[in-house]
C-alpha cells in the first residue's frame, strides 16, 4: 500500500472534524440525567405515587425541562451552523443518530409537561386554567395516565439510549466506536437521575427507594465498564490503543479517581450503608455520583477526540 493510498484512506475515514469543547459533553450528561429522570418520573406515575406526593409527578418533570434546555443551549452553542438548526426538522434520516434525537427531543417536551398535568399542587391551581381542564380530564381516565407513564419511561430510554449512539455513530474515533457506549451511557444517566432525586425529593419513601435503586444501578454500571473495557481489549489494535488512553494514559487519573473511585466505588459503599442504617442518608454520595456521571462524559468525548485509525493500523 502506497502513501498516497494510505493518505486517501486516512481521509475518508478520519476527517477533519470540528473539535467538541465542554459544550458537547454538558449536552451529553444533561440529556442522560433527563432521561434518567423521565424514567424515574414516569414509573412514579405508572404506579400510582403522584396521589401521595406531588414531587415526583409536578416537580421533576418542570426541573427536566429546565435541564434539557440547559443541555439543548448548550448544543446549541457548539453549532457551527446555528441558523440552519431547523432544517433538522424538515426531514427525518432513518440511519442518522442525530436526526433521531432531534425527532426524540421534540417528543419528550410535551411527554414532561403531560406527566406534570398529572396532579397539580394546590399553590398552582387556578393560575392556568386550560391547565387545570386538561388535569381534570386525565385524572377521569386512569388508563390515559398509565400512558402517560409508559410514554416518559419510553422516551427516557430511547434519549438516553441516544447519547451513547450518537458518539458510537463516529466510526473514525475508536473509543467511540464500541457497541457498549449505549448501555454505559444509559445505565449512567438513571445513575445520576436516582442520585439527584435522592439529593432533592422532600419524600422519604422517593429517598429510600432511589437510594437502594441508585445502588442497583452503580453495581450494574460497574459491569457495563467491565464489558466495554473488556470489548475494547479483544477487538483490534487501534481499540486496544484507545482504550488505553483512559485505563494508563492521560486521561486515567481522572477516570480512576474521579469516575470509577469517586463516582460509584465509594458512593456505592455510603449507600450501602445508609440503606442498611448503618449511617445516616447524607448529600455526599448522590453529589459525588451526580459528578462522576458529568466526567465521564468529558473524559470519554475528550479521550475519544484523541484516539484515531494511525498509518499502521491501515497497514495491518
Amino acid at each position: 500500500m502506497n502513501e498516497s493510498t494510505i493518505t486517501r484512506h486516512n481521509t475518508l475515514i478520519d476527517p477533519a472534524l470540528h473539535i467538541w469543547g465542554w459544550e458537547i459533553p454538558v449536552y451529553l450528561f444533561m440529556g442522560g440525567l433527563v432521561a434518567g429522570i423521565m424514567i424515574i418520573a414516569g414509573y412514579f406515575t405508572f404506579k400510582g405515587q403522584y396521589k401521595h406526593n406531588y414531587f415526583s409527578s409536578f416537580y421533576l418533570p418542570h426541573v427536566s425541562l429546565i435541564l434539557l434546555s440547559g443541555g439543548m443551549f448548550a448544543l446549541f452553542l457548539d453549532l457551527e451552523y446555528k441558523i440552519h438548526v431547523w432544517r433538522l426538522y424538515t426531514t427525518f434520516q432513518i440511519t442518522s443518530p442525530m436526526s433521531w434525537g432531534a425527532w426524540i427531543l421534540l417528543f419528550i417536551y410535551p411527554a414532561l409537561w403531560l406527566n406534570s398535568l398529572v396532579r397539580i399542587p394546590q399553590t398552582f391551581q387556578g393560575r392556568i386554567p386550560l391547565f387545570d381542564k386538561l388535569s381534570v380530564r386525565i385524572n377521569a381516565n386512569p388508563r390515559a395516565i398509565k400512558f402517560i407513564g409508559v410514554f416518559n419511561m419510553l422516551l427516557g430510554t430511547l434519549l438516553g439510549i441516544y447519547t451513547g449512539v450518537l458518539l458510537s455513530s463516529f466510526a473514525s474515533r475508536p473509543l467511540w466506536n464500541s457497541s457498549m457506549l449505549w448501555m454505559l451511557f444509559l445505565v449512567s444517566g438513571l445513575s445520576s437521575a436516582a442520585a439527584f432525586v435522592h439529593l432533592i425529593t422532600t419524600d422519604k419513601y422517593e429517598r429510600v427507594l432511589l437510594a437502594k435503586a441508585d445502588n442497583s444501578f452503580l453495581t450494574l454500571e460497574l459491569f457495563v465498564f467491565g464489558g466495554f473495557i473488556t470489548g475494547m481489549l479483544t477487538s483490534t489494535r487501534v481499540h486496544v490503543e484507545a482504550i488505553m488512553f483512559i485505563l494508563a494514559g492521560p486521561y486515567a487519573p481522572a477516570f480512576w479517581v474521579f469516575v470509577i473511585g469517586m463516582g460509584v466505588v465509594i458512593p456505592l459503599f455510603l449507600q450501602l450503608l445508609a440503606v442498611n442504617k448503618k449511617i445516616m442518608h447524607t448529600p455526599v454520595a448522590p453529589i459525588m455520583v451526580i459528578a462522576g456521571g458529568l466526567i465521564l462524559r468529558f473524559v470519554i468525548v475528550y479521550a475519544g477526540q484523541v484516539s484515531h485509525w494511525t498509518k499502521l493500523s491501515v497497514l495491518k
